[in-house]
């Protein structure tokens, strides 16, 4: 088994939850109720981003900025109000991660989501239980694909970037991971294909598909070294 050290990092949105789209047409809700048009694929495309990051990448917007504050704060309520309550979690999410945490990894999350969306989307997923280490968007001055979320879940882990492995869904994870000196496992079911995922350790459809080969992944191969310690 893994030594109490050996940690892994989870993404939630797009990795966990099956909710990149949603969170896609919250935001373009939001802009266009502030005069602003965004097409949804544009948008879609930036998940996995902040605000931070999204708001200028797509619209060149600020966050910080007055028409920004208004743009963030109605997307998080049309987001919580009329597309969480009715999100769904990918196949296999809370066998996978009973899986880890029966295997004596600490688990942890680095999310892109604000945390007053965290916690109700670990409850859809299914996972809450097993994870007290949460990492939100509000725990880094820059969201992904700065690495800040992720160092901060390895802080709130207590290991080494050599004894973690993130989980994620997007370009976005995987470079916050590399610039953060972790390796990560990337997940198609967040809309990116294996080639988008490019650094990626291993690429897996989702969660039930490495569940399947857990076997034969880098987890099993990150327990066996830990437990040499």
């Amino acid at each position: 088994m893994p030594s109490i050290d050996a940690a892994v990092i989870l993404d939630v949105d797009g990795t966990l939850v099956d909710s990149n789209d949603a969170h896609a047409r919250a935001w373009v809700q939001a802009f266009g109720e502030n005069g602003i048009t965004v097409a949804f694929d544009v948008v879609r495309r930036a998940i996995g981003m902040g605000g931070d990051k999204l708001m200028p990448a797509v619209a060149g917007i600020e966050e910080d900025s007055a028409i920004g504050q208004k743009i963030g704060e109605r997307r998080g309520k049309v987001f919580r109000e009329s597309f969480l309550p009715h999100l769904q979690p990918f196949p296999g999410v809370r066998a996978l991660v009973q899986r880890f945490a029966d295997e004596g990894f600490t688990l942890a999350v680095a999310s892109s989501a604000k945390k007053e969306e965290l916690d109700p989307l670990l409850e859809v997923a299914g996972v809450s239980r097993f994870i007290s280490k949460r990492t939100s968007s509000d725990d880094a001055e820059s969201s992904k694909p700065e690495p800040d979320i992720v160092l901060a879940a390895l802080k709130k882990a207590g290991t080494a970037p050599g004894n973690a492995v993130m989980v994620g869904d997007t370009p976005y994870d995987v470079e916050a991971a590399l610039r953060a000196g972790i390796q990560i496992v990337g997940f198609e079911c967040g809309g990116w294909s294996r080639s988008e995922l490019e650094g990626a350790l291993e690429v897996y459809r989702d969660a039930a598909d490495l569940l399947q080969r857990y076997d034969r992944s880098v987890f099993a191969t990150v327990g066996r070294a830990s437990s040499l310690k």
